[in-house]
C-alpha cells in the first residue's frame, strides 16, 4: 500500500508494506533485555479445575497469563505519568500514532566518573527541525542490544539539557536504544525525563519516550515516517511497537 501525506508544506509518499521493526520480541524468560533489576517476563498456561490452557498439556486451546513490567522488561512507550503526582496514562495522552522522525547515530562521550552520556551538542549539530520526532541510536550498535542485561551497570543516559533542547524544539516523541533516557540510579532525580516533558511548570501531556528499542544497522540515519503502537494500558506505560517507513519527497 502507497500513501501519499503532507508535512510542514511538503509532500510526500510511504510504502506502508515495507516496515521496519525498532521493537525487540519479548520472550517469557531471561531471552531478553533486563534493566533496574526487574523480574524476566512470564508467560504460562491459565489453570482452571481441569482445564490448562496449553495444547500441548492437553488443552483445548493456548490460554496464557502474562506477567511483565513495561519499564524494564523491554520495547515501551511512556507518558510524564511515569513522573507525575497525577495518574496520567499512555492509552489517553498517545492520540497521535503516526510523525515524520530523524534517526540519529550518536557516540557517547565518557564523563570524568566513568560514564557515558549522549551530549546535547551532538544531538544539536544533526537535529533537523522537520522532525517531530527522534529516534537515537547509540554506537557501538551491535544485536547484544536485544539481550543485554543492564541492571546495575550503569547504562549510558542523555545530558538532561538534550531533553530540554528536543522540548524546546517541540519533538512530540523520544526514541532511544537504551533502558532509560537517565541515569540508572540518580537519586530519583530522572533530569532528561523532567526536561523533556518540562513537568511539572509547562507539562507536555501529548509528549512520549520510548526506551530499548533496537535500530538495525541497514536503517540509514534520515527522515522516515513513524507509526507509534501501543496497546491500550491505562497505565504510565505501554509495551511498544515503533515502526518506520521509508518516505520520499513528491
Amino acid at each position: 500500500m502507497i500513501i501519499q501525506f503532507k508535512h510542514k508544506e511538503k509532500n510526500y509518499e510511504a510504502d506502508l508494506s515495507k516496515p521496519l521493526d525498532l521493537s525487540i520480541p519479548l520472550f517469557s524468560g531471561d531471552q531478553n533485555p533486563n534493566a533496574f533489576h526487574i523480574d524476566n517476563p512470564l508467560f504460562e498456561p491459565i489453570k482452571v479445575g481441569t482445564f490448562i490452557g496449553s495444547v500441548l498439556a492437553g488443552g483445548g486451546c493456548n490460554c496464557e497469563n502474562l506477567k511483565l513490567n513495561a519499564h524494564g522488561n523491554g520495547t515501551h512507550t511512556e507518558c510524564v505519568g511515569h513522573i507525575s503526582k497525577e495518574r496520567i496514562t499512555i492509552n489517553k495522552t498517545l492520540k497521535n500514532f503516526f510523525a515524520i522522525s530523524q534517526v540519529i547515530s550518536l557516540l557517547p562521550q565518557q564523563l570524568e566518573n566513568g560514564d557515558f552520556m549522549v551530549m546535547n551538542e551532538s544531538i544539536a549539530k544533526h537535529y533537523n527541525p522537520m522532525a517531530d520526532a527522534v529516534v537515537i541510536r547509540t554506537l557501538p550498535n551491535n544485536e547484544s542490544k536485544k539481550m543485554n542485561q543492564y541492571s546495575g551497570n550503569n547504562p549510558t543516559y542523555l545530558e538532561p539539557t538534550l531533553g530540554e533542547f528536543l522540548a524546546n524544539n517541540q519533538v512530540k516523541h523520544l526514541l532511544v536504544d537504551l533502558p532509560s533516557v537517565d541515569r540508572e540510579e540518580d537519586g530519583g532525580a530522572l533530569a532528561t525525563h523532567h526536561a523533556f516533558w518540562q513537568y511539572p511548570t509547562n507539562t507536555r501531556l501529548d509528549a512520549t519516550i520510548s526506551e530499548l528499542i533496537f535500530v538495525n544497522n541497514e536503517i540509514v540515519d534520515g527522515f522516515y515516517l513513524l507509526n507509534l503502537q501501543i496497546a491500550s494500558f491505562e497505565s504510565d506505560a505501554s509495551p511498544s511497537k515503533p515502526v518506520l517507513y521509508k518516505i520520499k519527497e513528491l
